[in-house]
């Protein structure tokens, strides 16, 4: 995990630092940055961004 940023987590309920896991769906290798951000103390996880990439994301995870 390389980038960190400190929000607030709802899962925690707390500011918290989330970290960005390895990107499985090649995020970085072209330039673009991945949307997907977790939280180090619980693991709750989201997608940051406008909805274009992350729509793409979750179509191509469900097809």
């Amino acid at each position: 995990m390389d980038a960190q940023q400190i929000w607030p987590c709802p899962a925690c309920g707390d500011d918290a630092v989330f970290e960005q896991p390895p990107c499985a769906d090649g995020h970085g290798s072209d330039g673009g940055e991945c949307p997907e951000w977790a939280c180090t103390g619980c693991g709750a996880a989201f997608l940051s961004g406008d909805p274009g990439p992350a729509a793409e994301v979750l179509a191509a995870r469900a097809a």
